[in-house]
């Protein structure tokens, strides 16, 4: 097998049968049903969803992006082995894990294939639902310079850089640009505080002020399953990002559910316990890619920089990463994902066509 092979690179041009324009990501394209391929799918299968819910099939990739952008290595690896498969199989298992702790269900209703996913459409909350349980990151940047001010959370005088914070801090920041909002900048990705959020909850699509009370919730409670599930083998859960929406199950019923990916080494900072015992950092998630980058360019302020974006785009096209790089993230998504599941990812050999195969033959998706 010839490991570029293995890679699912380009997944936005499958042949399913769909009705809106296909939606890529960074990481993941989204292809949603036709609503009569929806409705047969809810009926066959039997999804605990009404009737008339719009469902899509998404596909993970292999792509690697960091800094906002996508990288690519020598080769022609467009992405990285195995890496796709991991971040899934990481996201089944901790959603399995909070329905089983009885916390709320996700978007997910079936998995065809270890790239794919069958959702249903949620209505998203506007936020991206940071949990920080040691300070590092944007965190410690941002304390360094002399801000004491996180989110509208004041920090205590003499933290040190990677220290665990006196308590699970929620910072939550902006998914996309929301317009005209007092207090809360135009813009995506920036911090924002739980009075900003209460004083324009609907613009965050919270359907009532008491929801955010039960994103916080379930942020907090799913954080510490994660936690507790890493202690046991020997890792710490420093920070995730967590994402939240709207669906209605069979009855009708209006509920907050988990979306997007949980828990992953893409959405989140995991350690080695025994090396920060010793007092060094090992990074079991995309972070130690992202300390590659600022090491290997020797212009680390090109990707640090928001106003240098045109630079960094420049820079990830024009550069093909040493494929040693490319084969290190692809060892820490593949050992920390066999690690936290127990179980073996296997490389697919052609991913691409495994995919129309199951989706035409066991799904009547493709014609």
């Amino acid at each position: 097998m010839r490991l570029a092979d293995s890679i699912l690179a380009v997944n936005d041009d499958l042949p399913i049968r769909t009705h809106l324009p296909v939606h890529s990501g960074k990481v993941r394209s989204v292809y949603w049903l036709t609503p009569q391929d929806s409705r047969r799918l809810i009926e066959e299968k039997g999804y605990d969803v009404a009737l008339d819910s719009p469902l899509a099939i998404m596909v993970i990739s292999d792509r690697i992006s960091a800094f906002d952008c996508i990288w690519h290595g020598e080769n022609n690896l467009k992405g990285v082995p195995g890496k796709g498969a991991a971040l899934n199989a990481v996201s089944n298992h901790w959603f399995a894990m909070f329905k089983d702790n009885n916390l709320a269900d996700s978007h997910i209703l079936d998995i065809p294939h270890p790239f794919v996913w069958i959702v249903q459409k949620a209505k998203p909350i506007m936020i991206e639902a940071i949990a920080r349980n040691y300070i590092t990151g944007s965190m410690w940047r941002a304390y360094e310079k002399g801000e004491r001010d996180f989110c509208g959370i004041k920090l205590p005088e003499g933290l040190q850089k990677d220290q665990k914070l006196p308590e699970l801090l929620l910072t939550p920041s902006t998914k996309g640009i929301l317009k005209g909002l007092d207090g809360v900048p135009e813009a995506d990705d920036v911090n924002i505080t739980r009075t900003n959020i209460e004083q324009h909850f609907k613009a965050f699509n919270f359907s009532k002020v008491s929801d955010i009370d039960g994103y916080e919730r379930l942020l907090k409670e799913g954080f510490n399953v994660i936690s507790d599930a890493l202690e046991q083998i020997s890792q710490i859960f420093v920070d995730t990002k967590f994402e939240f929406g709207y669906v209605n199950d069979k009855a009708g019923n209006e509920k907050l559910i988990y979306m997007d990916e949980v828990g992953t080494p893409d959405s989140s900072r995991i350690w080695d316990e025994a090396a920060y015992k010793d007092g060094k950092i090992v990074e079991n998630s995309k972070e130690g890619f992202r300390q590659f980058l600022l090491k290997y360019f020797p212009d680390p302020d090109i990707l640090l920089n928001k106003n240098r974006m045109d630079e960094r785009n420049v820079l990830a096209q024009n550069n093909e990463l040493p494929l040693e790089a490319i084969m290190d993230i692809s060892r820490t998504y593949l050992t920390i994902a066999e690690k936290i599941t127990g179980k073996k990812i296997e490389l697919c050999e052609n991913p691409k066509a495994e995919i129309i195969e199951i989706l035409k033959t066991q799904y009547g998706l493709i014609d």
